[in-house]
């Protein structure tokens, strides 16, 4: 028995994993090695085999070479033989911990995050991300005595050599066996991520003409002023270059932002109406309900209503989505950043397989990106995010009151949410109204109400 040396009395998890910054709070070697020691004891001989294994994954952060050594030692320590990919985005840590019939996958990223943060997002046997049951249950065990496995039983450890080609030949199959995308030519920013390599080997196999943007990490430039969170390089270069579409993933590859031939940035709700637009002519669409969340755009809600089908919302995150998906018996879910589910093919957003989807149908359309990219128009809204606020400040009363009375100002004609980032410390406020000054007007107004608040909570 021993005795682990984690103790905390706040919730580990977040709406994605752990994710923190590294050295500095909850990211650390020694949480790593109790975590993998208190989920390897919970998933062991979950998969059924006689070998209990973990698969794990990173992206191209510096803290990756910390932090995948201590998850070993944690896991071998508890008898489970782990099996290291190197860097290769989330979806494709999600599908082999389910095709190698491991017991459970671990990613290592921090996702759309600096380099500085570093985070894990672990996944059951069935290759799906944890449920808060499990997360609470895994976060007890860390705080309790760990039976460790006996000398002989001890894990071995080894890595996987052909985990980019597993993967590759998993995205391929969402295209009918003669379609490829020869003639198209695109630039792919992979955010010096965990899509460095496998992006370009991808798109070449498919016969692609490719760009590349952000293919070289260097341990601490992992969505530096580049890819999904940086979208603009890439728009630029694709007007530049004379390229049919521009494709940004982020730091882990599960989620990808597209650009026109003109040089300008499609929306991810528009990404999800054309997915829609297809399934139903195609008969692929299996319910009425298409998933989304509370920050999706009320155009994209308006335009499925024209096509015969709801939007269903959720809170934030692909992991609620999904998790509604099943209950609906939708196939299709995603968000406006970019996370896009297609349940037929994956279990969680997959930037890589969305990006071949859509070229697939932007060929096929014979159209510019910059018409068949944008069914709809989108109702004017705004993104703020305030960072330094105490998150607590949600609760104040009169911050309460101001957005009840302009939530009830704009009827149906608008939207507002706000909320604490479940990733990052900060506010996001979102305003959507058909009104773009009033948008706007609105948005300064709460942003300055909340700071103002904040300020005076603080100095109490």
């Amino acid at each position: 028995m021993i005795k682990t040396t984690f103790n905390s009395k706040d919730r580990l998890f977040g709406t994605d994993g752990i994710r923190g910054t590294v050295n500095d709070g909850k990211v650390t070697a020694l949480m790593a090695v109790n975590l993998a020691m208190a989920a390897g004891e919970y998933f062991r001989g979950r998969a059924g085999t006689k070998k209990p294994r973990v698969l794990i994954g990173k992206d191209t952060r510096l803290s990756g070479y910390m932090l995948e050594p201590a998850l070993v030692a944690g896991f071998t320590s508890v008898g489970l033989d782990a099996i290291t990919t190197g860097p290769l985005p989330t979806p494709a840590i999600a599908h082999l911990t389910t095709v190698l019939r491991c017991d459970l996958g671990v990613m290592i990223s921090a996702s759309h995050n600096p380099f500085e943060d570093n985070g894990l997002k672990l996944f059951g046997a069935d290759g799906y991300k944890l449920s808060d049951e499990v997360e609470t249950e895994i976060q007890v065990r860390m705080e309790k005595d760990t039976i460790l496995a006996k000398s002989p039983d001890i894990g071995t450890a080894r890595r996987m050599e052909d985990g980019i080609g597993r993967y590759i030949e998993f995205i391929k199959q969402i295209l009918s066996k003669n379609d490829n995308l020869t003639g198209i030519k695109a630039i792919l920013d992979c955010a010096n991520g965990a899509g460095y390599k496998v992006g370009p080997e991808a798109f070449f196999e498919l016969g692609m003409e490719i760009q590349l943007l952000g293919c070289e990490p260097n341990g601490k430039n992992i969505n530096f002023e580049c890819g999904a969170m940086f979208p603009i390089k890439m728009a630029k270069n694709t007007k530049l270059e004379g390229a049919d579409i521009g494709i940004a993933l982020d730091g882990d590859a599960d989620r990808v932002i597209f650009s026109d031939e003109q040089g300008n940035i499609i929306h991810g709700d528009h990404i999800i109406a054309v997915l829609a637009r297809e399934m139903i002519l195609s008969k692929e669409l299996k319910s009425n309900e298409i998933i989304g969340t509370l920050m999706s755009n009320l155009g994209l809600e308006n335009f499925l209503q024209t096509l015969g089908v709801n939007l269903k919302r959720t809170n934030v995150g692909d992991r609620h989505i999904l998790d509604e998906m099943i209950k609906s018996n939708s196939n299709l879910g995603g968000e406006p950043s970019g996370h896009i589910i297609l349940s037929d093919y994956a279990k969680t957003g997959d930037g890589l397989l969305t990006a071949i989807k859509i070229i697939s149908l932007l060929k096929k359309s014979g159209l510019k990106a910059s018409k068949f990219l944008r069914p709809f128009e989108l109702v004017p809204q705004s993104l703020k995010n305030i960072r330094n606020i105490d998150k607590n400040i949600l609760n104040n009363k009169i911050v309460q009151d101001m957005t009840a009375n302009i939530k009830k100002s704009l009827g149906n004609t608008g939207r507002i949410l706000i909320r604490a980032s479940g990733t990052e410390d900060m506010i996001r406020i979102m305003v959507e109204s058909t009104n773009q000054k009033k948008v706007n007007e609105i948005t300064d107004k709460l942003e300055n109400l909340i700071v103002e608040q904040d300020k005076i909570e603080k100095n109490k």
